[in-house]
């Protein structure tokens, strides 16, 4: 063996051991010399070292991507059908796909409620899910791309609503419902196909009474859980479960109990089917019978935002408008079946004389211009006199209570004015208020504006009993006592002029009775007990001879002398509101409801009230992203 075989390498270039790998840190020395000839080239130049002054060797490859930055800063930005939605981070994709136009179809999503997501018709193709996903549980992520009438999509609501229909009943023609469904709408547009099922479709309950005023239909029932969610979230009074499995799945109560919530009937509003019903709507008008006018409820001081659903000159039920800043997208029972009084028991014709079991001195029917002259003339002997009072209801709107105390001021001479009204009564831990007037702020707000101070009815009644008060006006006839007791006391009257809008032991007491328009009757506006005043609009004219409050007390200011020449409620406003500084933000025909844009009466189908077609739980569209 030579002496170049025996001698051995030095320095750094030495030569791994035999078998050692060739990732070794030994391979890896020898086969990187730290210190090559000078001027050699070097095909592969080592990396550079890192340290505090040397760059950072790069990342392997491989993991998640990057997240993209945000296009639009603090807000997410996608595309959804072709078209980029901004919207708000969490914002789920049914929301997002509204702001552009595109239609997610649903049954158990509400805005209001907690996502259940089971009737699974919301599926649609995202960019960044290999499956469906829903879209009222999944929100929108930055730079996705949602598809909502792919083949795929359009199969899976087909096959939905197919399951769906398997053994719901052909109950349309029935159905109060009809007109107004989800299912109706969605099988035309998303399915319109026969039905597959061979044999019988399982049978439920038909008619199981929930509760007072709720029934349900168990076979026409869904399982969206929107009433259960309901009751268990908003009036936070579980009363709803679902019982049962497979086919044979129901909604009902709770064994030994019932649906005896003040906040029942919104379920029926929630619920996409006709499975709920109200008792007191059922079989009663046809949907697309009636017209929709936009109202606020009268019941308590609440004021809760409405829809009244009318037909003719009868008001048929009322359904909650969707309001944020008082009641949301709910209402109360009580509240809800207050129209009543807007059908029955009305003072149709003006009086004159008094109507008592004992005696009976009312002449013949008088025309209008009658009344007002006889009113007048009753009237007048009394102006400024101490013994003279007037009566104001706080169900009175606020336009009716400008012209009536204005009246009362300028041409009846008074300073005072008594407050009647409803009685007290119970309140709950949600909406619904202990008073029962709903514009007693606007009664306080007016009177102030005017000068007017406001003294109680117990001292009305107290100074009739003492002959201090023989001549009453009263602008409504609604008081907060007993009315047959208050109906002795106004016996004792000498003049009673009343305006009034249902018949009562005290109109029967009236020497001249003028019938009154309901707030459904005329356009106006109420300030519920926060202080925030609404509009509402004229559903229909006004029944029998009856008037709006304002309209008698125009008449009577002009037999008295009086200049007044009020031809409408906006007239009255504009004439009359800038003495009150509370109303003087208010924009009175700006703050009217969007729905209905022309003066008068101007009737719209309830399905196109602003919702679309079987979209109960909405009132005016609304967009709520951005």
């Amino acid at each position: 063996m030579s002496d170049n075989d025996t001698k051995k390498p030095t320095g750094d270039a030495q030569t791994p051991p035999k078998g050692a790998p060739t990732d070794s840190p030994a391979a890896k020395v020898g086969s990187e010399p730290s210190n090559p000839p000078a001027g050699a080239k070097m095909d592969n130049p080592p990396a550079a070292a890192s340290g505090p002054t040397g760059t950072p060797p790069p990342k392997p490859a491989g993991g998640p991507p990057p997240k993209p930055q945000p296009k639009n800063p603090g807000f997410v930005t996608a595309v959804i059908d072709g078209r980029e939605v901004v919207v708000k981070p969490g914002t789920n994709m049914i929301e997002a796909a509204k702001t552009v136009g595109s239609e997610i179809p649903y049954y158990c999503y509400h805005p209001r409620l907690s996502i259940a997501a089971n009737c699974r018709i919301c599926l649609i193709e995202a960019s960044n899910a290999p499956k469906l996903v829903p879209a009222c549980q999944t929100p929108m992520a930055e730079g996705q791309v949602i598809k909502t009438t792919t083949p795929k999509v359009k199969e899976q609501q087909r096959s939905v609503m197919e399951f769906l229909l398997l053994n719901h009943p052909v109950d349309c023609s029935i159905c109060d419902q009809a007109g107004e469904c989800k299912l109706q709408d969605y099988y035309m547009k998303y399915d319109y196909r026969p039905s597959r099922l061979e044999g019988t479709k399982a049978l439920k309950h038909k008619r199981k009474v929930l509760g007072p005023r709720v029934v349900l239909d168990q076979e026409r029932c869904i399982i969206c859980t929107r009433c259960v969610r309901f009751m268990n979230e908003i009036p936070k009074e579980p009363q709803l479960g679902v019982f049962g499995r497979g086919s044979h799945e129901r909604i009902d109560v709770f064994p030994g109990n019932e649906l005896d919530s003040n906040y029942s009937l919104n379920t029926v509003d929630v619920c996409p089917v006709g499975a709920l019903l109200s008792r007191d709507f059922r079989f009663k008008a046809r949907a697309w019978f009636l017209s929709a006018t936009p109202s606020v409820c009268t019941g308590c001081s609440r004021g809760c935002s409405i829809s009244a659903d009318w037909m003719s000159q009868d008001t048929y039920r009322y359904r909650p408008r969707e309001n944020e800043a008082i009641n949301k997208s709910w209402m109360c029972d009580q509240g809800r079946l207050s129209y009543r009084d807007l059908n029955t028991g009305r003072v149709l014709a003006a009086q004159v004389g008094r109507r008592t079991a004992a005696r009976d001195t009312v002449q013949p029917a008088l025309t209008r211009k009658d009344a007002a002259v006889a009113a007048a003339k009753a009237l007048k002997p009394l102006v400024g006199s101490s013994q003279l009072a007037v009566l104001a209801s706080p169900l009175a709107s606020n336009e009716d209570l400008l012209a009536t105390l204005t009246f009362a001021k300028a041409s009846l001479g008074v300073t005072t004015v008594f407050v009647g009204g409803r009685p007290q009564g119970k309140a709950d831990h949600y909406l619904m208020t202990a008073d029962k007037n709903p514009n007693r702020q606007g009664l306080a707000l007016v009177a102030k504006g005017l000068g007017l101070s406001l003294k109680s009815f117990e001292e009305l009644t107290t100074a009739i009993n003492a002959g201090k008060v023989k001549a009453l006006y009263a602008v409504g006839t609604e008081v907060p006592t007993d009315a047959a007791a208050f109906a002795e006391v106004a016996a004792k009257l000498e003049v009673f002029v009343a305006q009034a809008q249902n018949e009562s032991p005290v109109t029967a007491q009236a020497t001249v009775l003028l019938p009154a328009s309901a707030h459904i009757e005329d356009e106006g506006t109420f300030t519920q007990q926060d202080g925030i005043t609404q509009r509402f609009r004229k559903a229909y004219p006004s029944k029998g001879d009856a008037s709006p409050h304002w309209k008698w007390a125009t008449e009577l200011t002009r037999e008295l002398g009086g200049d007044a020449a009020h031809a409408s409620a906006r007239d009255v406003w504009r004439a009359l509101s800038g003495q009150v500084s509370e109303f003087a933000e208010f924009n009175w025909d700006k703050a009217s409801p969007p729905d209905r844009e022309k003066p008068g009466i101007n009737p719209l189908p309830s399905g196109a009230d602003g919702r679309p077609p079987g979209y109960r739980e909405f009132g005016a569209p609304r967009v709520r992203g951005i």
